[in-house]
């Protein structure tokens, strides 16, 4: 992921998993900051990215303030409980959970199958929304987003 002052905002949700650590090593679109997002009993933690040394932070409602992306792979009470925080605060958050597969409001999303049900979306503008997926093996591209 390039370091670029035009880019979103970025937060991981579970940062510290196996699809945490995929999120970082397998996306290339940019990104402005980042935080690295962790349950209670991880934050504290550091995590080095790109060269840099960042601190776990506990994930909270509030750790989602200013955040344009969020990227959720901690689980589905997780993304129960933080998802919907963070689209209310203008984030738009693509979960990985299977929490959301099947809600009636929101389009399950493969950007290879049906990327036209992203269109309403634009990183960055305040409007949150959120992206469910079937898991992270379906889903190759996240760049669509940006």
């Amino acid at each position: 992921m390039p370091l670029r002052d035009d880019g979103p905002a970025i937060a991981v949700v579970g940062v510290t998993g196996a699809v945490g650590q995929e999120f970082l090593s397998d996306h290339d679109f940019p990104y402005r900051s980042i935080k690295m997002l962790a349950l209670q009993c991880s934050a504290g933690g550091r995590i080095v990215f790109e060269d840099r040394d960042y601190v776990l932070e506990e994930l909270t409602a509030d750790s989602l303030d200013g955040v344009d992306i969020a990227l959720f792979s901690a689980g589905g009470s997780i993304s129960k409980k933080f998802g919907p925080a963070a689209v209310d605060r203008g984030t738009v958050v693509v979960d990985n959970s299977s929490v959301f597969g099947m809600d009636e409001n929101l389009a399950l999303v493969i950007p290879e199958v049906n990327p036209e049900a992203m269109q309403h979306i634009k990183a960055g503008t305040g409007k949150g929304a959120l992206i469910a997926n079937p898991n992270y093996s379906t889903i190759t591209n996240r760049s669509q987003i940006y």
